[in-house]
């Protein structure tokens, strides 16, 4: 066969290819026909062991790469800390990683994991504290005595410690720098009140952490009982369970102290409009969020709300704030709503966008009416459908691999997630109506209750648009008024008279 009778052969099955899958494409994309997905999750039990020392761990096995990866969580964090001690959590956690431990130097750990090629971590968070080891199943050994070294016998380095509370004090001074973070803070500060989560380091509280300090928290928190293990990778299940048992019981005691129930807030927010003035002369736009609290995980109408969110705003580009807000107004870029439930206490429902200072009032009045219009109105038969599918057919993400099925349940143990929750996940997402996504916005959006903060340049969203005169926030504000929030000193965090 020469070049040319080659070329007609080559594009004579190329036609022929073409002209039969264009006999088997339907005439429109939606006329496409999918088989129905099915998917199983995994049954938890099956990778369940629990420990000698009391700490249980989830163990699934994957042999496609020569890499473990072990995470351990602890209920410490910053809730058992008091406020003028604001920090201590989080910086135990962080030199316990980078202080050494007592068998080798900061500097002698470090080289060890870096020829290991080994990752370690530890950090803190409000509720909890997370340890974390990536490594080859080559070296596994030598890696965990790392990780455990680090976790039971961190040695504080002062230099460490000195170079970190150095690089948080930096940090403190640049806290009013951004909308984003500004934002986050005073509508946490405005729904949760009093809280440990609305607690904030200050320069006092940073240079009140020593060594010693660290030590004693560490002591009394940190217990070989208490945690939970997420180990995937290739491994011998029999084998790690044998391995942890060792290092949990090589002597090491059991903390003192309870981890003590997490306290939920006690604040009542108090519905209106408020604004924190931070003008920049490169950014012509505002952050504006409105919300107020909201449910535990716990509750019955979970999904429900989940549901309803999606509908209204947290279902991305189909969300009924997302296309009021850009597409048929082009106010913003992006526009959100967020209903998630707490695990330890009730959550927060919060709306949002980042739009022009002019048009910000008017895209607030937007996603009030969005609001209330989820509370008189039934969503569409295709409304319910795309939220519903979503949630279904994104189902098996949560078990994506070894290390997302083994940090799935040691998180769920963790937090004490009902037992069966992802076994009965799509049934319960399935049977939600229209009825009850109508009867789960009447019960938990509260348009009458919400806490309307706006963050940018006062002036310019109190001027509003010209152009569109019948939005303006003294009218979403009512007989309330609009409450001005001056941003606080940096370094105290103490907050001058408005």
């Amino acid at each position: 066969m020469n070049r040319r009778q080659w070329l007609r052969s080559v594009a004579g099955g190329a036609f022929s290819t073409a002209a039969i899958a264009q006999e088997a494409l339907p005439e429109h994309p939606r006329d496409l026909d999918y088989p129905k997905l099915s998917y199983t999750p995994p049954d938890p039990e099956q990778y369940r062991h629990e420990l000698d020392s009391g700490a249980v761990a989830f163990l699934v096995e994957d042999r496609q790469l020569p890499l473990i990866t072990v995470s351990a969580t602890l209920p410490v964090g910053a809730y058992q800390v008091p406020p003028a001690s604001a920090g201590l959590a989080g910086f135990t956690a962080s030199q316990m990683r980078a202080g050494g431990t007592a068998s080798r130097a900061a500097e002698e750990f470090d080289e060890e994991a870096a020829f290991l090629a080994t990752q370690v971590g530890c950090s803190a968070g409000p509720t909890s504290t997370s340890a974390s080891l990536d490594c080859l199943a080559a070296n596994l050994d030598e890696s965990l005595d790392l990780f455990f070294e680090m976790l039971k016998e961190p040695a504080f380095a002062t230099d460490r410690l000195e170079i970190s509370r150095a690089r948080a004090l930096q940090g403190l001074e640049r806290r009013n720098d951004q909308l984003r973070s500004i934002q986050a803070r005073e509508f946490r500060r405005l729904t949760y009140g009093d809280h440990f989560t609305t607690v904030q380091t200050t320069k006092a509280s940073i240079e009140g952490i020593t060594r010693e300090s660290m030590q004693d928290f560490h002591s009394k928190r940190f217990d070989p009982g208490r945690m939970y293990f997420a180990v995937a990778g290739d491994f011998d299940t029999a084998d790690m369970v044998r391995r942890l048992n060792a290092a949990l019981g090589d002597g090491w005691p059991a903390s003192p102290l309870d981890p003590g129930e997490i306290p939920a807030p006690a604040h009542d927010p108090r519905p209106g409009v408020y604004m924190v003035d931070k003008t920049s002369r490169d950014v012509n736009q505002s952050h504006v969020t409105l919300g107020h609290m909201g449910i535990q995980r716990s509750h019955p109408d979970k999904f429900k709300v989940q549901i309803m969110n999606s509908v209204l705003g947290g279902g991305g580009f189909t969300s009924r704030i997302m296309v009021r807000v850009r597409s048929d107004e082009g106010l913003a870029y992006s526009a959100y709503s967020r209903f998630q439930p707490g695990t330890y206490y009730p959550g927060t429902f919060a709306a949002g966008f980042q739009s022009r200072n002019a048009t910000c009032a008017q895209a607030a009045a937007i996603v009030i009416e969005e609001i209330q219009r989820m509370q008189n109105d039934k969503v569409s038969a295709l409304e319910l459908d795309t939220a519903k599918n979503f949630q279904v057919e994104t189902f098996p993400r949560f078990f994506a691999t070894a290390g997302q099925v083994a940090g799935t349940f040691a998180s769920d143990e963790f937090t004490g997630r009902e037992k069966g929750y992802w076994k009965t996940y799509r049934e319960r997402i399935s049977d939600v109506s229209a009825d009850d996504v109508l009867a789960a916005a009447q019960r938990h959006l509260h348009p009458d209750k919400l806490v309307v903060l706006g963050v940018g340049d006062r002036q310019a969203m109190l001027a509003g648009n010209p152009d569109r005169p019948e939005y303006s926030f003294e009218k979403l504000s009512g007989d309330g008024g609009i409450e001005n929030i001056p941003l606080p000193d940096p370094l105290t965090m103490e907050y001058p008279e408005a």
